[in-house]
């Protein structure tokens, strides 16, 4: 095994990189994860101690069949693969239960991963961070939202952290990092997969400004139970979770309720009525989580754990979510008249599936017309301005 070189380096311990093989070991036996990983702990006082007691002292700890047998043949090849990953590169870090460096916040939860592989600054997930999460489809609005939000609070000093999905994910991570700010990408892979390929680059990025995170083997491929079980360590590293555009069935609610179930705060921006995005929102804020318009009402919030920085900019606290200035007469005609004229086949789309006189709710006019549901709410109000169509209990009504 190759723990040596790992040993040299300046802020890893000779003692903590020597148990390295133990824990990497136990945690490839099959059928332990974490929450086996620790009933096993409590019965013996470290990996090593168990992986080197012997069968009879297994069998008197009530381990039978499977287990038993696979602790007999450790798999000695998988964790020589593991350590080949960390030594290729000086960034590229472990952290266990025994790591003075494991983030405290983290190790609070229920089922918290025995191992964290990564790669940047490990500093960072001890420093106080935020959650976000969203649709990995948002609108054009909601994505921006979600950059804004995270440049300002990165600015302010929290880390912004996320699961690097497409969407509201990328949106944060890359709002913090405009900010020159950090964030912490937790993986639903192993740490050497990127996914989704297209976020290559935002990947290497997050590797040199911030933290990737995961608690799967260099190696795992993308699996769709991953991604729920990546989700309680998202909103366990954080202080408090910000939704920014989910619709109800999103995965962004289970991470959502995890925080609060770990008795972390969770925030959601609110949206139209008609956006379908914005309903996962609105039942959270019916269940009681807190309403969020602008970067201050997270700050304000947290103001017992806000990082020891100044205080949100002017431009910051009078930043709400979707009011831009209001438009003069002329500016109004103007904008109605060129989004009109660029998006004539679209709109013509939307006023094919509307029938005059019979209201069509919202969402079955994104049904029909295929349209995002941005693009319709955006062009419900044009046509509404320009008289073309009407608002009625039930949805929309064509005019003309």
């Amino acid at each position: 095994m190759t723990v040596s070189s790992i040993a040299k380096a300046p802020h890893i311990t000779a003692t903590i990189a020597d148990e390295w093989p133990y824990w990497l070991a136990l945690l490839h036996t099959p059928h332990v994860g974490p929450v086996v990983f620790a009933k096993l702990l409590k019965q013996f006082s470290s990996p090593r101690a168990l992986l080197t007691a012997g069968r009879s002292s297994w069998m008197e700890a009530g381990m039978r069949g499977r287990l038993l047998a696979a602790l007999e043949k450790p798999n000695w090849q998988a964790v020589d693969a593991d350590f080949t990953w960390l030594n290729g590169h000086q960034k590229r870090f472990l952290l266990t239960w025994d790591d003075p460096r494991y983030p405290a916040q983290l190790r609070e939860i229920h089922d918290p991963p025995p191992i964290l592989f990564g790669q940047g600054n490990p500093d960072l997930l001890s420093r106080p961070q935020l959650a976000m999460v969203g649709s990995r489809n948002p609108s054009r609005g909601g994505e921006e939202t979600a950059q804004d939000f995270a440049h300002h609070l990165a600015q302010l000093g929290w880390v912004i952290t996320s699961g690097m999905a497409f969407g509201i994910d990328g949106a944060s991570h890359r709002g913090a990092l405009s900010a020159t700010g950090a964030t912490v990408a937790v993986l639903g892979t192993g740490p050497d997969k990127v996914y989704p390929l297209r976020h290559r680059d935002l990947y290497s990025r997050i590797c040199q400004q911030g933290v990737i995170v995961s608690e799967f083997f260099p190696g795992i491929t993308p699996r769709s139970g991953n991604f729920p079980r990546r989700n309680r360590i998202i909103s366990g590293l954080s202080l408090g979770t910000l939704v920014v555009e989910a619709t109800l069935h999103s995965g962004s609610l289970i991470t959502a309720r995890q925080a609060a179930e770990q008795g972390r705060e969770v925030f959601a921006i609110p949206g139209s009525i008609h956006n379908p995005l914005a309903k996962g929102c609105h039942a959270l804020i019916k269940e009681g989580v807190k309403l969020v318009e602008t970067a201050e009402d997270i700050v304000e919030e947290l103001a017992l754990f806000a990082p020891p920085l100044a205080s949100i900019p002017a431009t910051t606290q009078n930043q709400t979510v979707n009011e831009p200035a209001p438009l003069s007469e002329p500016e109004k005609t103007n904008l109605e008249n060129n989004i009109l004229n660029k998006d004539e086949e679209k709109y013509s789309q939307l006023l094919a599936v509307m029938v005059i006189g019979e209201p069509v709710p919202v969402d079955s006019l994104i049904e029909r017309s295929g349209l995002t549901a941005d693009a319709v709410s955006s062009m419900l109000l044009i046509l509404e301005l320009q008289g073309k169509v009407d608002s009625a209990p039930g949805g929309y009504i064509r005019i003309t």
